[in-house]
């Protein structure tokens, strides 16, 4: 992890930048896959399973038997500690419904907004080196809670076509029993044009490796929605000199463990505290089982001291991190100078991880600084905003006039038309 000390404002972009990926081959890769399974749909998933999996399937929907025989394999443990997690995050999630009511604009006409659930959503659950059954609980209950009416969830499976229990079982208490072994961008492909299988979805949800957001990204300008545009994670942390150097170098190797590429920062204004934290790294990182794998994304990582808490602040706002983690005692006085995060942790007992189990809060978020016009995934996230107006004729009488005046200054005279024959409609009554 670099050490940069008393870098200049104008400098300050030179080191926001994230790992660089090599897209054009990525994306000539990636395309091939959509093709190739639009146009031999099951087929083709059964080649890539055995191709990139390993693994030689005989049917790609996951049974019955398979659902009751998951639950178990589980342990007692997991699952109490899964229903503690769903408990909190369908509290935080369900609390975001909210009843909008009609407003009166002018006398005579009534507007009104209203929540309708997406119909069908794929949910995307990355199960390789981490089975990530806590991604079903973030996106599966927002799904659930919203209404959507079809929910299906794709999934690699292991070598000898079996999907990890905890995500079988995760799925079957929020209610998931379209459940598909298959992975990769070829689950993508699936879920956005649909195969003798797969039923298409109008969109796509999860996270993945750079295969899978970048068929995201392809199977948006098809005209399937994606969840957000995303990237490798990310945490950057503030910590002033009331920060804990050890809860700082584990929050910094929580995010580091997910992948070669993920990136990892710590600000703080304070030289005492990064060297502290740069020793407990040292004696943590070696601990760990996915250690190679967080030496790697340390490598792009780094550690910068800055004048202030303000001038971290500042940097933070402009890196726009995915998680932003404020390790100080103080940490609530420095809330409302946030403006660009995907989820913040406030305060040294706040830790990362709390969000992505079992606060409440949902870990899918924007990363890649998105985190600037994006929001992380949401109640809303799973329905579309429709609006309503009921005009009587007090009310087209009303404003009337003022529709004939601007359709006719735009030259759109069957626009206008449409007012005049109501109001001639209206007088001659």
């Amino acid at each position: 992890m670099k050490i940069l000390k008393n870098i200049q404002p104008n400098d300050w972009s030179k080191y926001m930048s994230r790992p660089i990926l090599e897209n054009e081959k990525l994306t000539y890769i990636v395309n091939s896959i959509l093709i190739s399974v639009k146009a031999n749909k099951d087929l083709a998933l059964k080649k890539y399973a055995l191709e990139f999996d390993h693994v030689n399937l005989d049917a790609l929907k996951v049974s019955l038997a398979e659902l009751e025989e998951a639950s178990s394999l589980v342990s007692g443990e997991l699952k109490e500690a899964i229903n503690v997690a769903k408990d909190n995050i369908e509290k935080f999630h369900s609390h975001q419904q909210i009843d909008e009511v009609a407003i009166e604009t002018t006398k005579g006409i009534k507007c009104w907004r209203k929540s309708v659930a997406i119909e069908k959503v794929g949910l995307y659950i990355p199960g390789g080196s981490a089975p990530l059954f806590s991604t079903i609980l973030m996106l599966g209950l927002p799904a659930k809670i919203a209404g959507c009416k079809e929910i299906i969830l794709c999934t690699p499976s292991d070598k000898n076509a079996k999907v990890h229990p905890a995500i079988l079982y995760t799925a079957s208490i929020i209610g998931i029993k379209e459940i598909y072994k298959v992975g990769g961008a070829q689950a993508i492909a699936a879920m956005a044009f649909g195969t003798e299988s797969i039923p298409p979805v109008y969109k796509i949800f999860g996270p993945g490796n750079q295969y899978v957001t970048k068929a995201k990204q392809l199977v948006q300008l098809q005209g399937i929605a994606i969840d957000m545009p995303a990237g490798p994670s990310e945490v950057l942390i503030i910590a002033d000199k009331t920060g804990n150097p050890s809860f700082i170098a584990a929050d910094l190797l929580s995010q580091a463990e997910h992948g070669p590429d993920s990136q990892v920062l710590l600000l703080s204004n304070d030289e005492s505290i990064i060297d502290r934290t740069m020793i407990a790294l040292g004696e943590q990182v070696d601990a760990l089982p996915r250690s190679i794998i967080a030496k790697k994304a340390l490598q792009n990582s780094k550690a910068i001291l800055l004048d202030s808490i303000e001038d971290c602040i500042e940097f933070s706002n402009q890196y726009a991190p995915e998680h932003l983690i404020i390790a100080s005692n103080q940490a609530m006085q420095y809330v409302d100078k946030i403006v660009n995060a995907g989820s913040v942790f406030i305060g040294n007992y706040s830790c990362e991880s709390a969000g992505d189990y079992a606060s409440g809060t949902n870990h899918t978020l924007p990363t890649n600084g998105f985190a600037k016009s994006y929001s992380g995934v949401s109640l809303d996230s799973f329905v579309k905003k429709i609006t309503f107006q009921e005009i009587t004729k007090e009310g087209i009488s009303a404003i009337g006039s003022t529709i004939e005046i601007m359709a006719e200054s735009e030259e759109l005279f069957a626009h206008k038309n449409a007012v005049t024959l109501r109001l001639k409609k209206i007088g001659n009554v």
